[in-house]
């Protein structure tokens, strides 16, 4: 064992021996690099023995030792300058992180905050901090107590919440076939005399008729015209008298794309911000009743910025595909409608616009118009003495087929179409403007269920053509086609008879006073 112990202290002293010599030797290096006295030593040696060109080489390696020596020092500030940054840079992320994670738990704290004060308010009402609204045609759950908090559990778990609240309120639901068998006048009667009778809100019967009809052609309906005169007041009616109260979506100039319709998920929560456009989409999809989101002047930013996905999918011909992706990819607690983070949009879903057209607002654009029906409310309804009518449940199937059959049993007449394609012609010919297959199609939808609501086809088509073909004149210089629209008013008058298209020249007339 002695033996083994000198061997390891010779050992130790051999390697750290080195060690020592290695750093004295660094040491002593540096003191010999930066020894200004031994420098000035030698050139005091050698300088009775220099003559007057060798003096020149001594100031030149004098002058080169010295930058030599500064370049060192600087390489070793900048060295250690930096070392220290970095060191301040992992303190700083470190001192980020710990601020992050005491965010995190505060706002942990302010959820649990806000939890509690929601029990106490509802407690406050009478009811159980956890107990759910009850609804008509759901069915009550089967357990009380526990259950219930598991299930409020389950909602704020998700990152979906106010979708898996849904889930759990329509759990047991079945959907109720309300045994409708009004006609379409019979439905555009009540919605009027509902409108007057519980609402004070005046239409004319056309009105109504257009509104109804639009509904048929299209999922995004335009109401436009000047401030007061009922846009809003017109869609936000239907929900009332649907029973399902109007989603009203107030857009704003900061509007930029479809995260303000749906929302959008919040990487810090790790929770989808949800709309209530959202929540009433889905809710939808649980149902065969009828909804409506109004938004709420549409134009106050640009309509194509945040609903040109939507355009484009309500556009898709099989509603198997109006399909949005909410989120890339699917956790285990989100909503059970929520396939692989894509949510189909309900058919039974309307969108109502209302426009004013003024300096704050922005152009409606082609796109936009081409796949929305435009319905101009620029006058005030006369008050008249209505007929109390309430409220009704109605089957958006049943309104459905009820459209079906109007489209089926009042096609447009072949000589009407005749007289649309010569229409187009002209319009082609003498203003350069074409309307396309997907106008058309609209049209085969709006006309014959206008006739079918107690319209007639002319009346239809004229007011059709006024506010989807005639309106893409404004997009023209009209002082160039000024001197064409009165042609064009003959043109109408000899092709569809005196007098017919009156909305269609109206319109042209009060074009021309623009210039």
């Amino acid at each position: 064992m002695d033996t083994y112990v000198r061997f390891l202290y010779e050992f130790l002293d051999q390697l750290l021996g080195g060690i020592v010599t290695a750093l004295k030797g660094l040491v002593l290096g540096i003191i010999q690099m930066f020894d200004i006295r031994a420098y000035a030593n030698l050139i005091k040696d050698y300088s009775k023995d220099f003559k007057g060109g060798e003096w020149v080489l001594v100031v030149f390696a004098v002058v080169v030792t010295i930058i030599v020596l500064a370049l060192i020092l600087l390489l070793v500030w900048f060295a250690v300058r930096k070392i220290l940054k970095f060191k301040k840079t992992l303190v700083e992320q470190e001192s980020l992180l710990e601020e992050l994670a005491d965010l995190q738990r505060k706002v942990v704290q302010l959820m649990k905050e806000k939890d509690e004060l929601y029990a106490m308010k509802v407690s406050q009402l009478g009811l159980k901090p956890n107990e759910s609204n009850t609804i008509e045609g759901a069915q009550p759950s089967e357990t009380e107590g526990e259950e219930g908090e598991e299930e409020v559990t389950d909602a704020q778990a998700s990152r979906f919440p106010k979708l898996t609240t849904i889930d759990l309120e329509y759990a047991n639901y079945k959907v109720v076939n309300y045994g409708n068998s009004f006609t379409l006048p019979e439905l555009v009667n009540n919605f009027r005399q509902f409108s007057a009778s519980e609402l004070k809100l005046y239409y004319q019967e056309d009105i109504i008729r257009l509104f109804i009809a639009s509904l048929a052609s299209t999922k995004l309906v335009i109401l436009q015209g000047i401030s007061g005169t009922g846009k809003t007041s017109l869609a936000y009616a239907w929900g009332k008298f649907l029973k399902h109260d109007s989603c009203v979506a107030s857009v704003q100039p900061s509007w930029r794309d479809r995260t303000e319709l749906f929302g959008y998920f919040n990487e810090f929560t790790k929770k989808f911000n949800e709309t209530e456009v959202l929540r009433e989409i889905y809710l939808a999809g649980y149902t065969d009743d009828i909804y409506t989101v109004i938004l709420d002047e549409m134009n106050i930013s640009r309509v194509e910025y945040y609903f040109a996905e939507m355009l484009s999918i309500l556009e898709m011909p099989s509603q198997d595909e109006w399909i949005v992706e909410l989120v890339p990819s699917a956790w285990p607690t989100d909503p059970k409608h929520l396939e692989s983070g894509k949510l189909k949009i309900a058919p039974n879903v309307w969108y109502i616009g209302t426009i004013n057209n003024d300096d704050s607002t922005f152009m409606v654009t082609d796109k936009v118009y081409d796949r929305a029906m435009p319905i101009d409310i620029n006058d005030k309804g006369q008050v008249f003495e209505p007929i109390p009518t309430e409220a009704q449940d109605i089957n958006y199937s049943y309104v459905r087929s009820l459209f079906d059959e109007a489209i089926n049993n009042n096609q447009i007449t072949q000589e009407t179409l005749d007289k649309v394609d010569k229409m187009d012609d002209y319009v082609i010919k003498h203003f350069r403007i074409a309307f396309g297959n997907r106008i058309v199609a609209h049209m085969k939808k709006f006309v014959p269920v206008y006739v079918g609501c107690g319209g007639t086809e002319l009346d239809g088509v004229d007011y059709f053509i006024a506010r989807k073909i005639l309106r893409k004149f404004e997009q023209l210089n009209i002082s160039y086609i000024r001197d064409e629209i009165d042609g064009f008013v003959k043109f109408l008058e000899d092709t569809f008879g005196k007098g017919k298209m009156h909305e269609c020249i109206e319109y042209l007339l009060r074009l021309k006073k623009l210039t």
